[in-house]
């Protein structure tokens, strides 16, 4: 990706016993707990410190009365997370008084995970913090369910709220931290135990000068909700989440960010979902089988894909990241990148990739096989720095147009469904691109059980600089037309 300038103040923060140092890749050292001052690539001298949390390494939707559940599919590991193989989802917009926020997520034998990455033009925390007060100034607050009732209708005592709010600290901070259980109408304040961290970026926070943006992990045991470990693979929770935004010192009144579409505070039953594990396809039996594959013009098909974020020159006029950005367009590109990073100063860079792909091709009252979605990658941000990416396929919310999808109107994802690494090139591959596949066959079954076509994002939970890599479109042309995007679709006679 292109870097922009800036100076860079690394606070050692240990995020959530993870393990990611900026600019690292593979199993990653232990982060210092120490200040350095880096000039930026022009030379000169420091001027003010921005801060930066260091990491530390180490939907099906469910149809539920015509509706659809968002869900978030949570990584297992046996160890340390590892931030970049978090599962990664997304809910807000970018405007001046409006956030956004990346959420990723993943859990191991003792806690779960949670990291919000948080775009916010101006910064504001209390010097003084008090449990009542805390969600006046810039916070967040998760919402745990343990039971994943959606008929609930009021928190009982398997409901847990947590709420953080931002702090310019690099250790976890009791006073900015406070948990409430339900008590069967609303929420009693609660002992339970859970840690947070912050993060942040831009000038400095408390002032009316330009930031861009901070971020907060949640850890919390699992020891902590009287659980001796993990929920088994596949176990169901509630999860909802709310970003609080402040952005001037009288504390004009701003709407909430919440996730998942629908979402209200007191009722754990219009929450999403947190599904402990990875998904999987069971195939089902069939005879007869027959496959299709699905292309953009391959057989009078209409493939209609689109990416949404800063393409691959971040976004343009840094003036215009706070009015123009979200609502940028990128119609008819023959390339289009995946992008992100941990550096949220960065989040200009960021992109992600949209394709809808008809299936009319099968028949009604058949079986869906297996399914495969191919991309063909054909460059990156800095072939000399670029590290491999894990790219997730996730399933989007709703219907979108070409012509009008921005980062601010694009569906969020009803539910993580695949991944695949991706490794970066280092010199121009031959054309159409070095092929990459990821395993769709239960987005698929999904998407023809309800009748719609399917209707995919692409995104990264990446951690690294230079994260960026660039596919061909469907808008490519036709000399290229092997390069586009393919689903490759078996199914049979149940």
């Amino acid at each position: 990706m292109r870097r922009l300038p800036k100076w860079l103040v690394f606070i050692g923060g240990l995020l959530g016993g993870m393990g990611l140092v900026l600019g690292s890749a593979g199993p990653l050292p232990q982060v210092w707990s120490t200040s350095v001052s880096i000039a930026n690539a022009q030379g000169g001298t420091p001027q003010n410190p921005i801060y930066l949390p260091l990491v530390q390494s180490g939907n099906t939707a469910i149809p539920v009365g015509g509706t659809t559940i968002q869900r978030v599919n949570a990584p297992y590991f046996n160890g340390a997370i590892n931030f970049v193989e978090t599962s990664v989802f997304w809910f807000g917009k970018v405007e001046p008084t409006a956030n956004y926020a990346d959420v990723r997520v993943g859990y191991n034998n003792t806690e779960l995970y949670i990291y919000l990455a948080i775009f916010d033009r101006r910064l504001w925390y209390s010097t003084s913090p008090s449990a009542p007060n805390l969600l006046k100034w810039d916070s967040t607050t998760l919402y745990l369910d343990l039971d994943a009732s959606q008929s609930k209708a009021k928190p009982d005592q398997r409901s847990y709220r947590f709420d953080a709010q931002f702090y310019s600290g690099s250790a976890d901070n009791p006073a900015y931290r406070t948990a409430y259980r339900g008590d069967g109408s609303g929420w009693s304040s609660q002992g339970t135990a859970f840690t947070i961290l912050p993060g942040w970026r831009g000038d400095f926070p408390n002032n009316d000068l330009d930031d861009k943006g901070w971020a907060m992990t949640y850890r919390i045991p699992f020891a902590s909700l009287g659980l001796s470990g993990p929920p088994s693979n596949g176990a169901l929770w509630n999860l909802g989440l709310s970003v609080h935004d402040r952005d001037d010192a009288a504390g004009t009144g701003i709407p909430d960010q919440s996730w998942p579409v629908g979402f209200l505070t007191d009722r754990p039953g219009s929450w999403g979902q947190l599904r402990f594990g990875l998904p999987t396809y069971s195939t089902p039996p069939a005879s007869q089988t027959q496959t299709a594959t699905i292309r953009h013009r391959l057989n009078g098909e209409t493939v209609v894909d689109s990416e949404v974020g800063g393409h691959t020159t971040c976004g343009g006029d840094p003036a215009q990241y706070w009015n123009v950005w979200g609502n940028t367009t990128y119609p008819g590109t023959g390339d289009y990148n995946v992008q992100n990073q941990a550096d949220i100063s960065d989040w200009p860079c960021f992109s992600k990739i949209y394709v809808t792909f008809p299936l009319g091709q099968v028949p009604a009252g058949k079986v869906i096989v297996s399914a495969s979605l191919t991309m063909h990658l054909m460059g990156n941000s800095n072939g000399a720095q670029a590290k491999p990416s894990l790219i997730q396929v996730l399933r989007a919310t709703g219907d979108w147009q070409e012509s009008t999808l921005t980062w601010n109107n694009a569906p969020q994802a009803l539910e993580n469904v695949s991944r695949t690494w991706v490794n970066p090139v280092t010199s121009s591959p031959a054309w159409p691109g070095v092929p990459y596949s990821w395993d769709v066959s239960r987005a698929v079954s999904e998407a023809y059980a309800s009748g719609e076509p399917l209707r995919l994002a692409l995104y990264s939970a990446d951690s690294e600089y230079h994260s960026g890599k660039y596919f061909v479109s469907s808008d490519t042309g036709d000399w290229n037309a092997q390069g586009r995007p393919t689903l490759t679709i078996t199914w049979g006679q149940p």
